[in-house]
């Protein structure tokens, strides 16, 4: 077994595959189910909860871009938190983003199987469903496990792929409208404060997953300068496709409130049955393409925890001869098998949203800090970042108000957990000084 530290992991993620990575970590499941959900919520308003979502999510990736942009080394959020605010909270984001990053790619392995059963109806058996998960998040993992490289190009190519379909939906739903069909009449739905809320929640996570890609830049060939670059295109990106898609859905759809797939039905208007297929095909690379970048980019998490001894030693091994963190990455993809099989789609969605929110707040906070800490240590530097900072903590701290109480206890629990962690690895670091330098 190799040891840790007997080798290093090496930097070969370039600019536009951060971009795309990145982009990979946002665009999963969400956007072939989210716009019925919003239809429902807020009727033709909809598309400005989508806009009032992506502003506020660009605030928060705007204060990540330039935190990122202080660092080298892997650990995303977890690295900020312990640099600004010390271990313990260090200890703390890394548990939380560790629960978001597995409860998201183990609901969309689960809804990879609910699309398979449009093409294979025993899909959702029990020994089908095992034996698909397995292939599925078996695959990603071996792909990963033998480089970086080759995890990388695998995330590369999905994102063109899952991107494909999808504008290909916009893009002659749009077509659709203008040529002069009939259009669906959807009204605003006053739902009130709360119902605008729940909607930018929701929302959250769909824009959400970002903060996975910024984990591995110890394999990024120049971290500080490309993390700017891959938010600011992902944003822009993510934000121009998914409001064309609200657009298309209220103005397409007759009841797009109720539709369980409405990309699918909206196709299937547009350019019959083989449209509907296209987009179940769609989804499916979709769910798959956001599955890669997550094995590629979460793993080094747990690497980074174990580097800093807050994890296992064994969780900072690097193989030999692959040089990439192959314990970390059979772990992480034995924990997201398990919830895959163990749990299901919306409950893991709900609490992986939630969970994020914490994160982000955390990096929003870390801005002011570390400006204070590292003065002139950022390549990229946000005009008004503190006040954007101000600005990004609050918005943090209102949709968590939308949290439900079952799934604050799960939070709770987790933050129990990590400074149960804490305490460990104060202990440990206690006795070693003790067995160093004991007392005559």
């Amino acid at each position: 077994m190799p040891e840790s530290g007997s080798a290093t992991l090496i930097r070969a993620i370039g600019r536009w595959s951060m971009a795309a990575l990145v982009i990979n970590s946002i665009i999963g499941s969400g956007v072939f189910g989210l716009p019925s959900d919003l239809a429902r919520l807020l009727g033709s308003a909809s598309l400005y909860a989508v806009l009032l979502a992506g502003v506020a999510m660009g605030v928060i990736m705007a204060c990540f871009a330039e935190v990122a942009s202080r660092f080298t080394q892997t650990g995303g959020p977890y690295l900020y938190s312990r640099v600004a605010f010390g271990r313990l909270l260090g200890i703390e984001m890394g548990w939380m983003l560790w629960l978001v990053r597995l409860t998201a790619p183990a609901a969309n392995a689960n809804l990879f199987v609910v699309y398979l059963r449009e093409f294979w109806p025993r899909a959702m058996d029990l020994v089908p469903r095992f034996c698909v998960l397995t292939l599925l998040i078996g695959i990603l993992a071996f792909t990963n496990l033998r480089g970086v490289r080759a995890g990388t190009e695998m995330s590369n190519i999905f994102t063109v792929a899952k991107l494909v379909p999808l504008f290909l939906v916009a893009i002659v739903g749009v077509g659709y409208v203008l040529s002069g069909h009939p259009v669906s009449s959807a009204t605003t739905v006053s739902g009130g404060l709360h119902s605008w809320l729940k909607a930018i929640l929701i929302l959250g996570f769909a824009y959400g997953g970002f903060e996975g890609a910024l984990t591995p830049m110890s394999e990024a060939t120049n971290p500080r300068r490309d993390t700017a670059f891959g938010l600011l295109a992902a944003l822009i990106t993510c934000a121009a496709l998914y409001s064309v898609i609200q657009w298309v859905v209220i103005k397409i759809l007759p009841n797009a409130a109720q539709s369980e797939r409405p990309l699918a039905d909206v196709a299937r208007l547009a350019m019959g049955n083989g449209g509907a297929a296209l987009i179940a095909v769609g989804a499916l690379v979709s769910i798959y393409g956001y599955l890669s970048a997550n094995m590629l980019a979460v793993p080094r998490l747990t690497f980074a925890l174990a580097e800093q001894q807050d994890f296992p030693s064994i969780f900072a091994a690097v193989h030999p001869r692959f040089r990439t963190p192959y314990f970390s990455i059979g772990v992480f993809a034995t924990l997201v098998w398990l919830f895959a099989l163990l749990g299901n789609f919306t409950w893991n969605v709900t609490l992986s949203a939630a969970a994020r929110l914490f994160c982000y707040g955390a990096g929003c906070a870390a801005l002011p800090v570390l400006r204070r800490k590292q003065p002139g240590g950022a390549w990229f530097q946000l005009p008004g970042g503190s006040f954007l900072a101000v600005v990004g903590v609050a918005v943090c701290l209102v949709l968590i108000t939308q949290i439900d109480l079952r799934k604050s206890l799960i939070l709770m629990a987790v933050i129990v957990v990590a400074f149960l962690n804490w305490i460990a690895v104060r202990k440990r670091e206690s006795q070693k000084a003790v067995s160093e330098f004991p007392v005559e």
